[in-house]
């Protein structure tokens, strides 16, 4: 059972909670409960007391973090893992600017958040240099690239309607975090407003327009070799269903990028599975005649390094105007992701299957030659630890189990051959920021029992970006999460390293010194094992057995394989 703290922040000079009298902390309480907000992650902070002593008045959940970037992590892990609105409170200033580089990750993979930060008093606001502590010229102004919009609230009045207004952007799709900002006086000075009694926030609709539906249906009812890239708008959409009926009635290969991960059966006949780096499959997803991109922009890691070249026609589906043909020219077709499959399955007709060829052979047996090829790529290198090393994570795992992972050679491993089975594969691929995958994993398991379906969860980190959240063994320990984290050790920034040995035949600056991480992790109250790479199932296997938090530490160097879009 996780252990829940509720605000129990003193009462700073001048706050009237003493006497029963409400102030702007009650309303942002208030708001967020009839919102349906039942836990919120942060750090208290001296302009955001106003916040926390309400808290103590309400019954919002409180999971306390060590430092904000970590914060934002597990607001975006209790989103990912339930399909909630993560809730975050940051103080002013360095809080708040601390919080950036977990918000960018939530905003790069579309993550619904409420993000209330606090401000000096309104009199110190604006470039007026009046020596407040945490004073900055403009904080919303910070927060710009990293969420959808930012918002100043200056008067109590307005606090419940413009975190209802924020709510309700944060989950109409392209959906992400939305920041609100509120000067310390307006959350301790008394109101007169009465009490929020509801709040009601819904998703804007984000259809595709019939004339696009109707022209993407005539090019797929006419192509002999469709196919699909189902990346992480997909998954954000609910758009699984129909990316199934769809695949079908096509005869449609299907490869999930990082972020689409979980979203097509990984052992379907039509599955490429998600090996988009592999040269086998960016070949074949060349010779399609009409390519689907759905909730991807066809980036860096889906394009194989931007070394695809694509001979056919493309419709792409985002939600995100901007993603449109923003690296290849195609029918761009605006709309949610779910809205848009469910239009097209809607129109398309089952008999359409039968016309699928690829110069001759049907497109199961070109699926199953294409994951042949990958598996003999694979042999032919000296990957044999690395592979057994993920088939024993794998097999380890329970099939429901959520997992997240940190940017580690084990996490990019997990983006080409992770099967997410019943659970949900989690990774910071948006963003690409280390020290996502324990906190975001704390936020996760919080979230799971917040929504009465308690799981553990587990965490994969590197000794690199384990670093970055350390402190946060302690947020575990105090709340009793049951988070397993499994801490590969390879002495270094292990992927840097490679690619510098690679590019320049010498690494400089990857290697690390670190702690003893078992004996780390038990100065926290943490149980911890240290085990050799043959025995990690094992190890896990207890691990998530076991009650509240601990951690796996293995010692081993793996490889990434090798690169194919540098080969010719």
């Amino acid at each position: 059972m996780i252990d829940f703290d509720h605000g129990t922040a003193a009462a700073p000079n001048g706050n009237n909670s003493g006497t029963g009298a409400r102030n702007g902390g009650d309303l942002v309480v208030e708001t967020l409960e009839a919102l349906g907000a039942k836990t919120v992650f942060g750090i208290p902070g001296q302009h955001a007391l106003g916040l926390f002593d309400a808290m103590g008045r309400g019954n919002l959940q409180f999971v306390s973090s060590r430092v904000e970037n970590n914060s934002a992590f597990a607001a975006d892990g209790y989103s990912r893992a339930t399909g909630e609105v993560g809730v975050l409170f940051l103080s002013t200033g360095p809080g708040a600017l601390t919080s950036l580089a977990g918000l960018q990750e939530a905003y790069a993979t579309g993550v619904p958040m409420v993000v209330v930060a606090s401000q000096i008093p309104l009199e110190g606001l604006g470039a007026r240099r009046k020596g407040m502590l945490h004073q900055l010229d403009d904080q919303k102004a910070s927060a710009a690239n990293v969420t959808k919009s930012q918002r100043l609230i200056q008067h109590a009045s307005g606090i419940p309607s413009a975190i209802q207004d924020a709510w309700t952007e944060a989950i109409s799709s392209p959906q992400g975090p939305v920041w609100i900002e509120i000067p310390q006086n307006v959350l301790l000075d008394p109101i007169m407003v009465p009490p929020v009694e509801d709040a009601l926030a819904k998703a804007a609709d984000n259809p595709p327009r019939v004339e696009l539906v109707r022209e993407a249906v005539k090019w797929l009812e006419a192509a002999e070799r469709p196919a699909i890239i189902a990346g992480g708008g997909t998954r954000r959409g609910r758009a699984e269903k129909s990316l199934l009926s769809i695949a079908e009635k096509l005869r449609a290969p299907v490869i999930c990028t990082p972020g689409g991960n979980g979203a097509f059966p990984w052992n379907h006949e039509l599955s490429l599975q998600s090996w988009i780096e592999d040269r086998h499959m960016t070949d074949l997803l060349e010779d399609a005649d009409v390519l689907v991109v759905i909730g991807s922009s066809l980036g860096e890691v889906t394009s194989n390094y931007f070394t695809f070249e694509p001979r056919g026609r493309i419709i792409q589906i985002d939600a995100e105007p901007r993603v449109l043909e923003s690296n290849r020219p195609g029918l761009g077709i605006r709309a949610d992701a779910g809205q848009a499959l469910a239009a097209l399955d809607e129109v398309l007709s089952s008999e359409r299957a039968t016309n699928a060829s690829w110069h001759g052979s049907p497109p199961e047996d070109l699926v199953k030659d294409s994951l042949a090829k990958v598996r003999a790529r694979l042999e032919s290198q000296d990957l044999g630890k690395e592979l057994k090393f993920m088939a024993d994570i794998r097999e380890a795992v329970p099939a429901d189990m959520q997992t997240f992972w940190d940017m580690t050679i084990s996490a990019y491993w997990g983006w080409s051959c992770w099967d997410a089975r019943e659970g949900q594969f989690h990774s910071a691929q948006g963003a690409g920021g280390l020290g996502f995958g324990f906190p975001a994993a704390i936020g996760g398991a919080v979230g799971l029992e917040t929504v009465g379906k308690p799981g553990r969860v587990l965490a994969v980190s590197g000794d690199g970006s384990s670093m970055y959240s350390i402190s946060e063994l302690a947020t575990a320990r105090q709340h009793n999460v049951p988070v397993t984290w499994l801490i590969v050790d390879d002495g270094g920034y292990g992927i840097l390293r490679e690619y510098m040995v690679g590019a320049f035949g010498k690494a400089t600056a990857t290697e690390l010194a670190r702690p003893d991480f078992v004996k780390l992790a038990e100065a926290f109250g943490v149980p911890a094992t240290r085990v050799a790479p043959e025995e990690v199932g094992e190890a896990l296997r207890a691990g998530f057995a076991a009650d509240g938090p601990n951690v796996v530490v293995v010692e081993t160097l793996l490889k990434m394989f090798a690169p194919t879009h540098l080969d010719g």
